[in-house]
C-alpha cells in the first residue's frame, strides 16, 4: 500500500477482531446447552476464517489473482480495500466501506444481533418458567436465534466475500436447519398439543409478513375505533354543557 502499512499479515488484527465478535455473540447467544454449542462454534469458525483472510492471509486473491487481474489489470488486488470483492468487480470508485453492499452488510450484521438478543430475553424467561416461548421473535419464526446467526453470516458474505466463507455457508445452513428439527422434537415432546399448535400457526425460518400486515392494519383499525369512541365520548359531554351555558356545574343532576 501507498502509505507504508501492510495490507496482510496482520494477525494480531485476526485474534482480536475475532475475539471481539465472538464475545459479543455469546452474551447474545449464551450458549447452554450442547446443541447450543454446536450451532455457536460454528459460527465462530466462520468469523475466524473470515477475518482470517480479511486481516491475515488473502486466500481468495491469490487463489483468483490470474482471472482477477486478466479482468481488472487497473486495481491492486494487494490492496486491503480490494478485499471488497463486490465493490471491486461492480466498479465502485469511492471508500467501499460506503457502498451500498457494506451498508447492506451493516444492516444485516446489526439486526442479527439485535434479533438474537431479543429472542435470547423471550427464551430465558421461558425456560426459568418452564413454559413454552411464544411472544416477541418467536411469534413471528419458531427459530429467531439461527435467523438471527444467518442475517449475520449474510452480513459479512456482503461485506467481504471469500472462497472458504461461501463455501462454509450452505454447510451452516443444513446445520442449523438439522439442528432446528431435533430441537422441534424435543419440545414436541415436553409440551405436547400446545408445540403443535404454536407451529401450526408460527412458520419455522421465514415470517409470514402477509400476516403481520394483517395484524398491523387489524391494530390500525383498532386505535381508530378507539379514538372515534373518545370523540364521541367528547361530543356527548360537550353538548350538555353548551346546551347550560358552557358550564358542566350547571347540568341538573337527572341529565337533560
Amino acid at each position: 500500500m501507498s502509505n507504508g502499512v501492510p495490507a496482510y499479515g496482520l494477525w494480531l488484527l485476526v485474534v482480536i477482531n475475532s475475539a471481539i465478535f465472538i464475545t459479543f455473540a455469546f452474551s447474545f447467544f449464551k450458549p447452554r446447552t450442547k446443541r447450543d454449542w454446536w450451532s455457536f462454534g460454528a459460527f465462530s469458525a466462520f468469523l475466524v476464517a473470515l477475518f482470517t483472510e480479511m486481516y491475515g492471509f488473502p486466500l481468495t486473491i491469490y487463489f483468483l489473482s490470474g482471472w482477477l487481474q486478466s479482468n481488472y489489470p487497473e486495481i491492486d488486488w494487494l490492496a486491503h480495500d480490494s478485499g471488497h470483492l463486490l465493490e471491486m468487480l461492480f466498479g465502485w470508485k469511492a471508500n467501499p466501506h460506503f457502498s451500498p453492499f457494506h451498508l447492506m452488510s451493516f444492516a444485516f450484521i446489526g439486526g442479527g444481533f439485535i434479533l438474537l438478543s431479543a429472542a435470547w430475553r423471550v427464551l430465558y424467561q421461558a425456560q426459568q418458567t418452564g413454559t413454552l416461548a411464544e411472544s416477541g421473535p418467536y411469534a413471528r419464526v419458531r427459530h429467531p436465534q439461527y435467523v438471527g446467526f444467518v442475517m449475520i453470516l449474510v452480513g459479512f458474505l456482503f461485506q467481504w466475500p471469500t472462497i472458504l466463507t461461501l463455501a462454509m455457508f450452505p454447510i451452516l445452513l443444513v446445520m442449523y436447519w438439522r439442528l432446528a428439527l431435533s430441537e422441534e422434537r424435543e419440545v414436541e415432546a415436553e409440551f405436547g398439543d400446545a408445540y403443535r399448535r404454536y407451529t401450526a400457526r408460527v412458520p419455522r425460518f421465514v415470517p409470514r409478513f402477509g400476516r403481520a400486515i394483517v395484524d398491523l392494519y387489524q391494530r390500525s383499525l383498532r386505535l381508530t375505533h378507539l379514538r372515534d369512541s373518545q370523540k364521541a365520548y367528547d361530543v356527548i359531554l360537550y353538548l350538555p354543557a353548551t346546551t347550560y351555558g358552557g358550564r358542566h356545574d350547571d347540568i341538573p343532576a337527572d341529565g337533560l
